[in-house]
């Protein structure tokens, strides 16, 4: 079953039916759909599909030349081998003079390994030979640094190119939520704590009723395909795995500057930096500083993708109860007494978003947003506010701004005026007279009477889960 990508779909058939030359850019992180879109896409449609192979250019001719034949002869039990990547490009130049035909090239990073020529050779052919063809080219790839710099930078023989670019990201909470529509918003925001909106993984998840259940079934059990998919995911995206291990694992146990990290895990910081820039490239780690007072002093680093926080927080200290079929009797206590803390920073993150989302509902037009932190100078401590939205920059003769401060509670209890008065005192930090706020609480448990009062006298807008999924 297909779901969501519906944005997507109509740009892709807006280009093909165009019947123009296109040339399609699509990437995005492993698992995120890249290739279940492609497939949705050409399914009545004329294609011929290519999924190059992690391996020499040899073995990559002999897949393509199949791809190839599998289009011209789908009955044959054999296929010849064309001669060079040439005369196979040949074979779809002649192809494409009477049929408006797709041509995927899906993991193309793996084919450019295999032989660097090939950006070239296709910036020749879709300038030349496939230049008014009508052949529909879609090259795909799971490597974001790769297809960033070596097909989309000005400095890549295919810069200027591409007709579209389409950077699949992981599914929002709500669209998420489309994947079991009759279970609770708490549950659908579980799911997308666990999944990070990842669509293979929603459904490896296999959540029919209870979340528990498809937990002890599919994920904390070691022949779960879950369960590995973090290990076999760095194995084959990095070349130190172990190390790469080691850095989530200093971040998931709490550190979090780099000099930090660096130091549990033992490398210099120079080092250090190089690797989670890498992790920050997959979409695995975020790097984060402060809406207000960006300061390199003040970076830190946090585990984005829900799926490896979830799995690192609760697999490597269970590991022995796993590993011997314990879970079952141990997920009350070792896993589901905490999932109301670990939900807290996927609820920061699905406010943000629900923000962004509406913000034709906003008071102003954000620029930025993000989380505040730092010291106050009037209380003297250390404050911290989960959301911090700021407008943009007006005329130098205009000296205040509107900021929208946000607080996010995921908790069963309800949230009372308590919560108003302390993120607006923990504005003060940063804002003036001159400024303009406006504050909203976000709240799993509900609000008490008194907050909810002062919501219609507008002090405040109360966001409760059931709106988020409901809007």
């Amino acid at each position: 079953m297909f779901l969501c990508r519906d944005h997507e779909l109509h740009l892709l058939e807006r280009h093909y039916h165009k019947e123009s030359t296109e040339c399609i850019v699509i990437y995005g992180r492993r698992r995120v759909g890249k290739t279940a879109l492609i497939n949705e896409f050409i399914k009545d449609k004329k294609v011929i599909f290519f999924p190059a192979l992690k391996a020499n250019a040899a073995d990559n001719l002999e897949a393509l030349s199949k791809s190839i034949t599998q289009y011209l002869h789908p009955e044959a039990a054999s296929s010849p081998v064309y001669r060079s990547f040439d005369d196979a490009f040949s074979a779809i130049t002649s192809i494409v003079k009477t049929d408006r035909v797709i041509f995927v090239m899906d993991e193309f990073p793996y084919l450019c390994d295999a032989d660097k020529s090939i950006p070239s050779r296709l910036q020749h052919l879709l300038d030349h030979d496939w230049k008014d063809s009508g052949l529909f080219l879609i090259l795909c790839g799971s490597s974001m640094s790769f297809m960033e710099k070596e097909v989309l930078s000005e400095e890549s023989p295919l810069f200027g190119r591409r007709t579209a670019q389409l950077k699949l990201e992981p599914l929002s909470f709500s669209d998420a939520a489309r994947f079991h529509p009759d279970l609770s918003p708490e549950d659908n925001a579980l799911i997308y704590g666990i999944t990070s909106g990842i669509p293979h993984y929603i459904n490896k998840l296999q959540v029919r009723d209870s979340v528990r259940d498809a937990l002890l079934e599919n994920f904390f059990d070691r022949s779960a395909y879950l369960f590995e998919e973090p290990d076999n995911l760095l194995r084959q995206e990095l070349r130190e795995p172990a190390v790469y291990n080691s850095i989530i694992t200093a971040i998931a146990d709490g550190a979090s500057r780099p000099s930090d990290i660096a130091s549990k895990v033992q490398l210099d910081t120079a080092s250090c930096a190089k690797y989670l820039k890498v992790l920050c490239e997959l979409g695995i780690l975020q790097k984060v500083e402060p809406v207000i007072d960006r300061s390199k002093k003040k970076i830190i680093y946090r585990i984005t993708d829900q799926f490896f926080r979830f799995w690192y927080r609760f697999v490597p200290g269970n590991m022995m109860a796993i590993t011997s079929g314990r879970m079952e009797y141990l997920y009350s206590s070792v896993v589901e007494s905490f999932l109301h803390d670990y939900m807290g920073q996927t609820f920061e993150y699905m406010c943000r978003s629900w923000l962004i989302d509406h913000m034709d509902t906003l008071p102003f037009m954000i620029s930025d947003i993000g989380e505040w932190w730092g010291s106050h100078p009037i209380l003297k401590k250390e404050a911290q506010l989960d959301i911090v939205a700021v407008s943009p920059k007006s005329h130098q003769s205009d000296p205040g701004r509107q900021y929208l401060i946000g607080s996010c509670k995921y908790r069963n209890e309800k949230i009372g005026i308590d919560e108003l008065n302390l993120i607006r005192e923990y504005a003060s930090a940063f804002t003036s007279a001159n400024d303009q706020c406006f504050y909203y609480i976000f709240s799993k448990g509900g609000f008490t009477e008194g907050l909810q009062e002062a919501s219609r006298k507008g002090y405040v807008t109360l966001i409760s889960l059931d709106d988020m999924y409901r809007c």
